[in-house]
């Protein structure tokens, strides 16, 4: 087959951050730079007015010819507006998503340097200034709005020679990705992400509109009312360091800062003057970004009133599950309990520009909003449906973990027990139905937090997220803890004072100002310590099979890293290190968990070269066997519902997105679309998981929502 590595340069007065489908609307193409299989490097300049050149034409007009871009969202869509170019998608190749399925960067410079492509065919280091100085209108102050080949004909040289070396460079990573997870079955649901993506989602542009305008309004109102209450000292809620002085000189009370946690931890202090209380709550309300969503939403939407480019295949590294785009849809606010019935009423209260004589929080309904700016077009409505609790089950049919696998079933079934409940009355040793709401909480964050090997820190986040209080909660556990789990406990804990003291000076016991800052250092008192690692300790010995299987994991990894080209069979996976990758056959048989550049060091620590989730770059990141554990669970349960998109495709319903293990469609408004349907579409046993229980729940409706 022949392939033409491709690749555009444009201009648009819309900026990029709108969004690939907003910008290509009214974009326009100026080189067009390309090769043919194994041939120089060329490029067409647009400006120039003339032909296409005989031999691109033809490699475009021909079915055979695969085409292959590095951004292929972009330049098809790009090419399909600027010059009526629309290249069907079956032919296409992503060397962008590409990379990402294989846990790389997807920037072409990292790539190149990552896969070691000749210094020669790398990008050329003035592409930048080029991208700067003609793919955007000049600032405003300037003369010359717009820099052309007429304008500057030395860059515009160079800018050409950028052009080149791109396809260059693209073609070397080209020939050096891997393909384990970009053929077959992943290839043919990319090819449907592209066309979820060029669908997109119909939006509401009203309430938009309605809610940056209501949020502007708030603002407004509430850096008045903080005028007011400091008698003018501050003049608006933004003004940070005149806030923080006024509370100190007036109530000697010192912040540390205006971060949102801080505020809100604050507030809570019954002690707290009612005047600070007032402008702490201002501050945190007028500090929120809740507006930045909507406009997202108007600044990327197409002309025919769809925002489009919401996904990103395999943006989330590893996994292999998708990312969010533009309004981000994986990472929406969650509307708080008080609010989950008065969505729509605030969406007309938005809409007739009086949420302020409804709601006492206004930001906090426009926040609660957001979801149901999504809609379905006339005649349609929208059916959704979401895997329930896919991790859980998945990660005890991955371990074989017996017990819970039935659990599911008989709850599924509606003869067994909710399995948050069940989960805290094994860990105490009670039955579920005298688990009472307070209880299932528990139960919630240790089936959600524990079982990828988390500790205190990891109870202690769900536990902040859901609510619970950890001195209450000390008070109520602290009697049902047996007392041989509480020793082991006391034990850890006087372990971790034992290590901080060979810090301070091979002491057997910290002095009580060094136990004080090692305290400080845990967040919470020793009480309340004692009791999340013994709740760790008793979920951990309900699970014998999971808690095995971490550190089978990690110790099969560690034999193929250092075997090389041996395969090992850890349970329901395959695992093997071939070249410089480290490689984890997921159940479904023919896609990868991938892992570059694997190394154990002398202390058996696992690591490999990733990009780090707080620094951002790519740099050495540790893992262990709880971490691993995560990413096979996350990314077989992606493969789960990636498994029935297609089924779901096939039975009428187009999906416009998917949200963490959720499927969002727009149907036909007609009976037999439904809510159910779609559940037990979604909820299909793949093949390759034979007594994986699956469930399913969703709802249909004229607006998305937080079921």
């Amino acid at each position: 087959m022949t392939v033409l590595f491709a690749d555009t340069e444009t201009f648009c007065e819309t900026p990029i951050n709108h969004g690939t489908y907003r910008y290509a609307e009214t974009a326009e193409v100026m080189l067009f730079s390309y090769a043919i299989d194994d041939g120089p490097a060329k490029c067409w300049d647009v400006t120039e007015g003339g032909l296409m050149p005989e031999d691109l034409a033809e490699r475009l007009a021909d079915p055979d010819t695969e085409v292959i871009f590095h951004k292929a969202m972009f330049d098809r869509t790009v090419l399909r507006h600027a010059l009526l170019i629309d290249l069907p998608i079956e032919r296409l190749h992503c060397t962008h998503d590409r990379a990402l399925a294989h846990s790389l960067p997807d920037s072409l410079d990292m790539l190149c340097e990552i896969l070691g492509v000749p210094q020669d065919l790398r990008k050329h280091k003035a592409g930048k200034q080029c991208i700067q100085l003609f793919c955007k209108p000049r600032p405003k102050n300037h003369k010359l709005r717009r820099a052309t080949r007429s304008t500057h004909p030395v860059e515009w040289a160079q800018f050409i020679g950028y052009a080149k070396g791109d396809i260059e460079a693209m073609r070397a990573i080209y020939k050096k990705l891997p393909r384990w997870n970009y053929q077959g079955q992943e290839l043919e649901l990319w090819r449907l992400d592209q066309r979820i993506n060029d669908r997109g989602v119909y939006v509401d542009q009203e309430l938009a509109r309605a809610a940056i305008e209501a949020i502007i309004v708030e603002k407004q109102r509430l850096g008045a009312e903080s005028h007011d209450l400091t008698d003018g000292e501050v003049g608006a809620t933004t003004q940070r360091d005149a806030l923080l002085a006024h509370i100190l000189e007036r109530y000697g009370i010192t912040l540390p800062d205006m971060q949102a946690s801080t505020l809100e931890r604050r507030i809570e202090d019954p002690d707290l003057p009612a005047p600070v209380k007032e402008l702490l709550l201002n501050r945190l309300q007028a500090s929120s970004n809740t507006a930045a969503k909507y406009k997202r939403v108007l600044n990327g939407v197409s002309a025919d009133g769809f925002l489009r480019g919401l996904l990103q295949f395999c943006g989330a590294l590893r996994t292999g599950r998708w990312a969010g785009r533009l309004l981000q849809p994986q990472n929406l606010f969650r509307p708080p309990k008080h609010l989950k019935n008065l969505i729509e009423t605030g969406i007309t209260a938005l809409k007739a520009g009086g949420a302020d004589l409804i709601f006492d929080n206004v930001t906090e309904i426009v926040a609660s909003c957001v979801r149901g700016s999504i809609i379905p077009r006339p005649g349609k409505k929208l059916v959704t449906s979401d895997l329930s609790n896919i991790e859980g089950r998945m990660a005890a049919w991955l371990a074989g973990e017996l017990w819970k696998l039935q659990a599911f079933r008989e709850y599924d079934a509606g003869i067994g027990p909710d399995l948050y409940k069940l989960a805290y009355a094994k860990s105490f040793a009670t039955t579920p139905d005298l688990v009472d709401e307070y209880m299932r909480q528990i139960g919630k964050v240790q089936e959600l937090m524990l079982q990828y090997e988390g500790g205190v820190g990891a109870f202690l986040t769900g536990a902040d997220t859901y609510g619970i209080d950890l001195e209450d909660l000390a008070d109520k556990a602290l009697g049902g803890i047996p007392p041989g789990v509480l020793a082991e406990a006391q034990g850890f804990l006087d372990w971790l004072y034992s290590q901080a003291g060979t810090l301070v000076g091979k002491k057997k016991r910290l002095p009580p100002t060094e136990e004080q800052k090692l305290k400080a250092r845990l967040g919470v008192t020793e009480r309340v310590f004692l009791v999340c690692d013994s709740i760790k300790r008793l979920w951990r010995a309900q699970h014998p099979e999971i808690v095995s299987y971490w550190a089978e994991i990690k110790h099969t990894v560690q034999r193929a890293i250092t075997t090389p080209g041996n395969a090992f069979v850890c349970r329901k996976l395959v695992i093997d290190r071939v070249g410089n990758w480290l490689r984890i056959k997921l159940p479904r048989g023919d896609r990868y968990l991938c892992y570059p550049s694997p190394k154990v060091d002398e202390h058996g620590q696992i690591s490999y070269m990733g990009v780090n989730q707080y620094t951002c770059k790519w740099e050495r990141v540790k893992t262990y066997g709880g971490k691993l554990f995560e990413n096979i669970t996350q990314s077989a349960s992606r493969d789960v519902m990636a498994a029935n998109m297609p089924r779901i495709k096939a039975a009428g319903y187009a999906i416009v997105l998917t949200v963490h293990d959720e499927v969002i469609t727009e149907a036909p408004d007609l009976p037999e679309f439904n809510a159910e349907d779609l559940g037990a579409l979604l909820a299909t046993v793949p093949p390759w998981a034979p007594g994986l229980p699956l469930a399913a729940g969703g709802f249909e409706a004229y607006r998305y929502k937080k079921d």
